[in-house]
């Protein structure tokens, strides 16, 4: 009878400890004082955090055949391992360097092989999880483009603030930022190409943010002078005039809409808590306490009708969160992180959250809900000046937005 185990015997015998409650922070160096080998097991630890979450759907699927989740992540392990360790040995495009690296581990690594046929998983799904993964991990290692994003693409202008952005409608992205004379200048996207900064006037004291709540509309808010909310609205034919919200902001504004005609707004107030002053249609609410000790200007989104999900940065410097599910507002729970930034955060479905900020590097950073669990922190690279700014128009579709080095405007993109 055949064992799929005995081809893992080798590997295996190199982690007398490993158990079921193996991780990778238990993983010991033979030799702390080698520098490399340091550095390519924090790279294979990090790329495997990512790995579990991307690859969920095939460690379930895999548990079908027999195979545990331990066993799939030990194999998977030593393939991103290979992959860290021999990519700089290949050249060409990722397509070309996945035949490559698939035909080496292939000659190099044949247990792998063997187990999953071991376990009666076809050879040619096994194959594609094979490629699969080391296309993700070549993706995915420092240096490289993250899985599924663009590279990074300048837009232009003089920022004197982090944008905001918005979309009213499939392949729509406007956005919003300070201009050199303090005022809000708008760039957009019409599905062809990026138009010209056009000036829609005021004299703005933070960073704008912007929402829609319908096609064609969008909604900007911003703090003055006097540290007070304005609100600046298009209608589908023209710019409003600027208008007064009152309060005494000490952050920037952020804006979600759970439904036409809804807009709910969140600043930090004076004594550091979250505030929240909604629009429902007919007026605007006033002020609410949320409490909280906020560090950071508050973001803001929605994934679904009377759903809202607020996040900032807590004394700590941790993400933090807090949600209305449609009869009462959460208490507030800590996301983990070191951010440098205000937080921003988008949506592209029911039940699905991104959130993204600066980090210690000054490289954008992201966290996703998937409906079940929060994912880790993913560095997106970038160098970046001011906070992020996220939006999406469609599923699986978001579009991120920061100041670079040069105060222009930078975009980065996945879908």
């Amino acid at each position: 009878m055949y064992c799929p185990y005995f081809w893992m015997w080798q590997y295996w015998r190199e982690y007398e400890d490993y158990d079921e409650n193996y991780r990778d922070d238990d993983l010991e160096l033979e030799y702390e004082e080698d520098e490399l080998v340091r550095q390519i097991t924090q790279e294979v630890n990090r790329i495997m955090r990512l790995v579990d979450t991307e690859f969920a759907n095939v460690y379930a699927e895999l548990r079908r055949y027999g195979m545990s989740r331990n066993i799939t992540r030990l194999l998977f392990r030593a393939i991103v391992n290979y992959v860290v360790r021999n990519a700089e040995n290949y050249t060409g495009n990722i397509n070309q360097k996945t035949d490559a690296l698939f035909t080496s581990l292939r000659r190099d690594m044949p247990w792998i092989f063997a187990t999953f046929i071991g376990f009666r998983v076809p050879t040619r799904r096994t194959n594609e999880i094979i490629r699969d993964l080391i296309k993700f991990t070549l993706e995915n290692m420092k240096g490289q483009t993250p899985s599924g994003w663009s590279r990074w693409e300048s837009l232009g202008g003089i920022l004197t603030s982090g944008p905001g952005a918005a979309s009213w409608g499939p392949n729509r992205i406007d956005v919003f930022a300070r201009g050199t004379n303090n005022a809000l200048w708008h760039k957009w996207w019409d599905g062809r190409r990026w138009n010209n900064w056009e000036d829609l006037g005021g004299i703005l004291t933070s960073s704008p943010d912007a929402v829609s709540w319908g096609p064609n509309r969008i909604d900007v808010f911003v703090r003055g002078t006097d540290n007070a909310l304005y609100h600046k609205w298009w209608d589908g034919s023209r710019w409003s005039d600027w208008e007064n919200l009152g309060g005494v902001l000490t952050s920037a504004p952020a804006a979600a809409s759970w439904g036409r005609n809804r807009i709910d707004v969140f600043v930090k107030g004076t004594d550091n808590a979250l505030y929240h002053k909604w629009w429902d249609g007919s007026r605007w609410s006033d002020w609410e306490n949320l409490g909280g000790v906020l560090t950071s200007a508050p973001a803001a989104v929605s994934w679904g009708p009377n759903r809202i999900d607020v996040f900032a940065r807590g004394t700590n410097n941790a993400l933090w969160h807090k949600w209305w599910d449609g009869r009462r507002w959460s208490e507030w729970e800590d996301l983990g992180g070191v951010l440098t930034s205000d937080p921003a955060a988008s949506s592209w479905g029911p039940n699905r959250i991104d959130v993204f900020a600066r980090g210690t590097n000054n490289a954008l950073w992201h966290k996703w809900w998937d409906g079940r669990r929060w994912s880790d922190w993913m560095d997106l690279g970038g160098q970046l000046t001011s906070e992020p700014a996220a939006v999406s128009w469609g599923p699986n579709r978001i579009d991120v937005f920061a100041r670079g080095t040069d105060n222009a405007l930078w975009h980065i993109y996945r879908g």
